[in-house]
């Protein structure tokens, strides 16, 4: 069958290396990324003279290149049998933009800038996943998914935190932070091209496209069932960025609310990888219920006041649901996906979850203006319980589902 991987070389319960570097490439492109987009805001508007409403329409039109661009990258690299080609020029892609955020003259500029980022991070994430899958022995997938996570998250704070205090030694001079970003941008380019070796893969000369009706009925009501659960996830967990709306209503003040973000990516890269080797061990099913629970006591705490220590421990539990949550769904797509059309497979669930989440953000700001933040949260729980419902329903149709 074209795309069979064989996995030589590594011992059966061992994460392959492959894995580390590849989570360290997606460590050092969160820092490069995370300096930029957490000042980003606040560079147009102050430095650039941009409306608010201009800020929104570069955030959504960046975010549906990535949407676009994302199921296109994973078919092609199905399609080529390769992975690594397309994953480095989605990285370049990333790396490239930084300079021109640096010395964007224009609200116009910045806005290519953003798109060829967003173009990058399209491009990249379904090749990688897949490159994971196709490296990784079955048994040790979810600890090999949730470390390349637990990495990734780490540069999710560190960027944010190394801006901050650029920002303060340079006296709030974003075009030298931005030009800063540039260095682990090439760093996380140089580590991939030198450090990362594609496994080994046979397929027949004539090529199947991937996006062929026949293609697409190979995939399993498995694999459908977690795209389907996917968004539901999704849908219930809307964008991080009412976490922070809800930190400013409590009186934290403004120059420490980032904080909350990183407090919240602490515990999401401490929880991934001890989640990711116990999803290799329990039933998926039950991991995704533990997942959805720690989400509603979430959600209800968050609910509830707006007081700072309340805040936190959402966002802490907010920050274990993610640990438990993303790593397992990304092992559940390789699972549930035929090898040679893993690519296809993370391009349409990281495309129906884009999708839930931009639907999902629009409802949360909608309640949030109507009938105040409460109603946010609460509409997630209750989310939530529709999730937990669907998983208990596939439990008792196919207790082997796991």
């Amino acid at each position: 069958m074209r795309g069979t991987i064989e996995n030589t070389g590594n011992p059966a319960g061992k994460v392959p290396s492959g894995v580390w570097i590849l989570g360290f490439v997606s460590l050092l492109m969160d820092v490069s990324s995370e300096m930029v987009h957490g000042l980003l805001p606040m560079f147009l508007i102050t430095t650039l003279g941009a409306s608010a409403f201009a800020v929104g329409l570069i955030e959504g039109l960046a975010e549906s290149t990535a949407l676009l661009i994302k199921i296109l990258s994973g078919a092609w690299s199905d399609y080529l049998g390769r992975r690594k080609g397309l994953a480095l020029l989605g990285y370049t892609l990333g790396a490239l933009s930084k300079p021109l955020f640096a010395v964007a003259p224009t609200v116009g500029f910045v806005l290519v800038a953003r798109l060829v980022d967003r173009a990058g991070k399209g491009m990249r994430g379904a090749p990688r996943d897949a490159l994971i899958a196709d490296m990784t022995p079955p048994q040790v997938r979810g600890a090999a998914f949730g470390l390349r996570q637990a990495l990734d998250t780490v540069g999710a704070f560190l960027g944010p935190l190394l801006a901050v205090g650029l920002m303060l030694l340079w006296a709030d001079n974003f075009r030298a932070v931005f030009r800063v970003a540039i260095i682990p941008g090439m760093l996380a380019v140089a580590l991939l091209l030198f450090g990362v070796h594609e496994p080994k893969s046979h397929h027949p000369s004539e090529r199947v496209h991937p996006l062929s009706h026949a293609s697409l009925k190979r995939m399993s009501p498995s694999f459908w069932w977690v795209v389907g659960i996917g968004s539901v996830f999704t849908l219930a967990r809307f964008s991080e960025a009412f976490l922070v709306l809800r930190a400013q209503q409590g009186g934290i003040p403004i120059a420490l609310v980032p904080l909350v973000m990183v407090a919240m990516n602490l515990i999401y890269s401490a929880s991934a990888y001890p989640f990711g080797r116990l999803s290799d061990r329990i039933s998926h099913t039950k991991l995704l219920a533990l997942g959805l629970i720690v989400l509603i006591a979430a959600d209800l705490v968050l609910a509830r006041s707006n007081h700072w220590g309340l805040v936190l421990a959402g966002v802490a539990l907010w920050g274990v649901h993610m640990g438990i949550t993303q790593g397992l769904l990304a092992t559940m797509v390789a699972d549930t996906a035929p090898a040679d059309l893993r690519g296809t497979a993370y391009g349409f669930f990281n495309l129906m979850s884009g999708i839930a989440m931009l639907v999902a953000s629009a409802v949360a700001g909608l309640l949030w203006d109507r009938l105040g933040a409460a109603s946010t949260f609460h509409a997630g729980a209750v989310f939530c319980i529709l999730a937990l419902i669907g998983l208990g329903m596939r439990s008792v149709a196919k207790p082997s589902a796991a």
